[in-house]
């Protein structure tokens, strides 16, 4: 009589793909500026959808629509882009698209820590450009915009929102286990979340207030 193939390795699978689809950097880059904004305007409805919506369509929904139409078209693997050598173009789509957005948001006058943010995630974006075609090393976006996004939480909320750090470690698992991304891949994107995209985000709040 067969065995039954055991369901470990499926719901393994299942957990990763959820957790690389739930904590995608779109996703982040999206949510996160507008629950900071919720916070830095003193829970102001407008304000929070002016600014926030600011960095989330120029830095997530208008790079994805480009990604996302052109991995139907076949220019890349999907719409994570996994191919480190397909990554260039899509790169270029996000630094150009958030850097509008950035302009915009000097222009209008937006509070110091959307513009914190916005400019911790442009440089998260040109290091992930110069490391992964400069030193030809795909460092992982999920896990650099994961832990990232955690820290900048932590400073506008509370030290309580370390509690995102189990997301984080959450996504790191899920890219090594999809076969994405290596160990060393993931590690080296949250440290630079940590280190850059955290790092200029202080340093930026604190020099702009």
């Amino acid at each position: 009589m067969p065995t039954q193939p055991t369901e470990a390795p499926v719901t393994r699978r299942r957990l990763a793909r959820i957790a690389t689809e739930v904590l995608a950097p779109w996703v982040w880059v999206l949510g996160l500026p507008l629950v900071v904004a919720w916070q830095v305007t003193g829970h102001h409805f407008g304000k929070t959808l002016l600014w926030g919506l600011i960095v989330g369509v120029t830095g997530s929904l208008i790079p994805m629509a480009v990604i996302v139409r052109g991995a139907k078209k076949g220019k890349w693997d999907s719409h994570h882009v996994t191919d480190r050598a397909g990554r260039l173009v899509p790169f270029a789509v996000c630094i150009g698209s958030l850097a509008a957005g950035f302009v915009i948001l000097i222009a209008g006058g937006a509070p110091h820590e959307m513009i914190a943010l916005a400019a911790a995630e442009l440089v998260c974006l040109v290091a992930a450009l110069a490391i992964t075609f400069g030193a030809k090393f795909k460092i992982s976006m999920h896990a650099m915009v994961a832990a990232g996004a955690a820290v900048m939480l932590m400073r506008v909320y509370g030290p309580w929102l370390a509690l995102v750090f189990l997301g984080v470690g959450w996504v790191c698992w899920s890219r090594v286990e999809l076969g994405d991304h290596t160990r060393a891949e993931v590690t080296a994107g949250t440290v630079a979340g940590v280190v850059l995209g955290g790092g200029v985000y202080l340093l930026l709040d604190a020099v702009l207030a």
